[in-house]
């Protein structure tokens, strides 16, 4: 059987639009349902490098793209339609989840291993978005796992000292993202994240990104940088003032004006480049719309990361699209040429999502192979 040739960024497009499926040989995969981050997904290896895909979505069950059964380099035939499109890898289960903490936490509670080498973690596992239907983010599941008894509500400082420090060791590890439910307070999180990073660093030397909503006093930013964080992030997610006040009524309180002075406040703390914002492509914002946000958000030294949308069972989106390949491809590859313009990429980046890039193909822009 051939093997049919697409363009990487092509072929990581169609697969996190489509998902993909497991040939009935090829057994259990190491995968993560619901919660905060990129949930329902699979990490692979495309040409070494790890890609987000979707696994356990509705769209996802009758994807044309089925993986083999790995043969004994671990390594797999991801066939579309019957046809060889790539040969790919299968990230390994992390040897850091076998462990437990002294009261019998596993460290899969604490903290997921995100792509191959990136430690994330929801603080926080509560949101004061969350707690309302009518208020919550309509594509989130930060409750999901929770609920499932997958994670615990607040992971301490000392916990995720311990399991940083645990990761980084047993599996290589080399960044950690931390990010939060939003609390009931001014600060939005900042506040457990000082006193996260602090026991992280005092653990282990792990560069941290960190993720809030933007707080009421800016001053939070250098108290978070001071607390050992490198790089920030504040989600913008959805751009269109009206299908943020549908999509996520709750998080709408806070305008993008506001986002705006916030990230030229944290610039100036954390340096152009090292401050980024999700936007979720797909969901209803135009690609003129997305360009534009890029635009202005790269002229402020913000690193606009643009992911395709993929819904997450349970969530009142589940059934939405995921955005195809060409409207992905529409975005990014003009993205990449604003991108190199204004001196910013993914991989300047210290820590964090877009440093990581296997949620989206924009790396794979991003790199002009």
């Amino acid at each position: 059987m051939s093997m049919t040739a697409l363009r990487p960024q092509q072929l990581i497009s169609e697969l996190q639009s489509h998902g993909f499926r497991l040939d009935a040989a090829a057994g259990g995969l190491h995968s993560r349902r619901g919660g905060a981050g990129p949930s329902d997904h699979a990490a692979i290896l495309i040409d070494g490098q790890p890609v987000m895909v979707p696994l356990h979505t509705g769209r996802a069950l009758h994807s044309p793209f089925v993986a083999s059964r790995p043969d004994a380099a671990g390594e797999a035939t991801l066939s579309r339609d019957g046809q060889r499109v790539a040969r790919i890898a299968f990230a390994r289960p992390p040897r850091f989840y076998r462990l437990q903490t002294l009261d019998g936490v596993p460290y899969s509670h604490i903290a997921t291993l995100h792509s191959t080498d990136v430690l994330a973690t929801t603080v926080l596992q509560t949101c004061t978005r969350y707690q309302s239907r009518a208020k919550a983010c309509q594509f989130c599941s930060i409750g999901q796992s929770l609920a499932a008894g997958r994670t615990i509500a607040h992971k301490t400082p000392e916990q995720l000292a311990e399991v940083a420090r645990a990761a980084v060791l047993l599996d290589g590890v080399r960044h950690m993202v931390l990010t939060t439910g939003t609390p009931p307070t001014p600060d939005r999180g900042a506040r457990v994240m000082c006193d996260s990073a602090t026991a992280i660093r005092a653990a282990v030397d792990l560069p941290l990104q960190a993720q809030f909503e933007p707080p009421d006093d800016f001053a939070w930013f250098r108290r978070v940088r001071e607390a050992g964080v490198d790089s920030l992030g504040m989600h913008l997610e959805v751009l269109t003032p009206a299908l943020r006040q549908r999509l996520m009524p709750g998080k709408a309180v806070i305008p993008p004006e506001r986002y705006d002075e916030a990230f030229a406040a944290a610039v100036e703390v954390f340096g152009r480049g090292q401050v980024s914002t999700y936007i979720l492509a797909g969901l209803g914002d135009s690609r003129e719309t997305i360009l534009a946000a890029c635009a202005r958000l790269i002229d402020l030294g913000v690193y606009p990361f643009v992911v395709p949308f993929v819904p997450i069972s349970g969530t009142p989106l589940e059934d939405h699209p995921a955005p195809d390949a060409a409207f992905m491809d529409a975005v990014l590859a003009p993205l990449a040429d604003l991108l190199h313009a204004g001196g910013l990429g993914g991989t300047a980046m210290k820590a964090g999502c877009g440093k990581c890039g296997a949620c989206s193909a924009q790396s794979r822009y991003e790199a002009r192979p």
